[in-house]
């Protein structure tokens, strides 16, 4: 259990529409279970399409009024978020390892990271400038002018559940939008929380809707906003076929869309990184969240020359990491978030073994801790062919492929439909170009393995979707553009 009570303001089990906390019309319900020992923590709406309806019905309402805050105001009431946000951090963090597991530095690390995403929007908010464009001819007055989209709809992930709804809500309501949100089932409560703590900063009522639902429910709950005309905008963070679908989807009512889909991140060490800080730069990438990240490292390309030096520091340090319920302070690496993850790993290695690879670390799921624990792992001869490097195993697995060449390994990096993230150690500047360049990715870290900034974009390329989230770029997406045109001045 986690170590710090959570007030009962803060463990919401309501959906959260037109200011009311309220129940699903069925009265249904589900339950949110911690995945450290599968009891359950509490029970929350089991929405349908008539709620989803309710919460567009109440942002819509909305829209007209919350547009036309001044944005100076509208940036005071988000600030007034991030303070409360941060005044709460432990109570928060507390939440975030008791639904998602995280241990418990990471779980309020994560709550100072979605504050840094309200903080950056707060700002921005006065920052909304159109142009003024010289026109052809005397006599006109010519504009573009930035307008908020209208009512967003987000979707989001149960890695970061904090986070990832920061992400999104605080642009949205910056550039003067309204918003509905389904946060995924496994982590609704931190979700609920933040929507809880933006109502008690001053955000208008119908202005941010929050409705929960199963995995079952969850296709109505959205199909419910994709039918929607009102609904102009979907943010949507997860697998890159449910991305499919909601393009798909999208098309009929032509909403804008932000996409931060699946990944397949190359980590590559060239034959003359500093070994011992790309080994830094690998575990802070790959074991984060138990490897439970979207840009996490899945697939290791080490060259030849350093390959058995690397691989020997990596192991000692892999094997240093304390796996354990996030109520022990001194565990690094937590439970996954549930037996489908803990599943999809086992059989990511059980592939890999079959296929010829070496378990040098790790290889088996901890049972004596709980039901959904993993020991970190390290893979030595992965191969292009092995589920492990052609799908994201969104656990704590390092298999590593040694290479010869950079030509050789800018085409095993790229050789994927995804396109993210992506890092690589090396000395030669004129390399750190080339690779630059030629990676095929949304970012890339270079002799870095921490790339998440508020002030940096966030998105990838190719099936690894398009959008950015945070930075200016991420204000963008909430913003469309008139243009306005005024003759006869003279």
């Amino acid at each position: 259990m986690s170590l710090i009570p959570i007030p009962a303001e803060l463990l919401r089990s309501h959906n959260f529409i037109a200011g009311q906390w309220l129940g699903a019309a069925s009265g249904a319900r589900f339950g949110v279970n911690d995945p450290a020992t599968g009891e359950c923590i509490t029970y929350v709406p089991d929405s349908c399409a008539k709620e989803a309806r309710a919460a567009v019905d109440a942002a819509h309402a909305a829209f007209a009024g919350w547009r036309k805050v001044p944005a100076k105001e509208r940036s005071q009431i988000i600030k007034r978020w991030n303070d409360l946000v941060l005044a709460r951090q432990a109570e928060l963090g507390a939440l975030i390892l008791l639904e998602q597991g995280k241990p418990q530095a990471e779980g309020r690390g994560e709550v100072a990271y979605a504050a840094s995403y309200i903080e950056w929007f707060a700002q921005q908010a006065t920052r909304i400038n159109g142009e003024v464009i010289p026109a052809p001819q005397p006599g006109r007055q010519m504009l573009a002018l930035r307008e908020p989209v209208g009512v967003v709809a987000a979707i989001t992930p149960w890695n970061f559940p904090g986070a990832m709804i920061a992400r999104k809500i605080a642009p949205a309501l910056a550039a003067g939008c309204t918003a509905v949100c389904k946060p995924a089932e496994d982590t609704p409560l931190t979700s609920l929380a933040l929507v809880a703590l933006a109502h008690e900063a001053g955000v208008p009522a119908g202005v941010l809707n929050i409705v929960t639902a199963s995995r079952q429910n969850t296709p109505e709950v959205v199909d419910a906003w994709l039918d929607d005309a009102r609904v102009r905008k979907i943010t949507f963070t997860g697998s890159t076929p449910v991305g499919k679908h909601l393009a798909r989807r999208s098309a009929d009512t032509l909403k804008k869309l932000s996409l931060e889909l699946g990944g397949n991140a190359p980590f590559i060490v060239f034959e003359d990184a500093d070994l011992d800080a790309a080994v830094d730069g690998l575990m802070v990438a790959k074991f984060r969240n138990g490897g439970q990240t979207c840009v996490c490292p899945n697939r290791v390309f080490v060259h030849a020359q350093v390959h058995d030096a690397f691989a020997d520091k990596l192991a000692t340090r892999v094997r240093a990491l304390k796996v354990g319920p996030a109520s022990n302070p001194a565990s690094t690496i937590g439970p996954m978030i549930n037996a489908r993850a803990i599943e999809k790993i086992e059989r990511h290695v059980a592939d890999a073994v079959l296929h010829g690879a070496t378990v040098l670390v790790g290889g088996r799921r901890l049972a004596s801790l709980g039901p959904n624990y993993f020991a970190p792992t390290v893979l030595l001869g992965a191969r292009a062919a092995m589920e492990c490097t052609r799908e994201e195993t969104f656990g704590p697995v390092v298999p590593i492929t040694r290479f010869t060449s950079e030509a050789e390994v800018i085409a095993a990096a790229n050789d994927t439909p995804f396109g993210l993230a992506a890092y690589f150690y090396s000395q030669d500047v004129r390399r750190i170009w080339r690779l630059a360049h030629a990676l095929e990715c949304g970012i890339v870290g270079i002799n870095e393995g921490a790339l998440a900034a508020e002030a940096a974009p966030f998105g990838g390329v190719k099936e690894s979707g398009y959008g950015r989230e945070g930075s200016i770029h991420g204000l963008d997406d909430y913003l469309h553009t008139k243009y306005v045109c005024q003759g006869q001045l003279d």
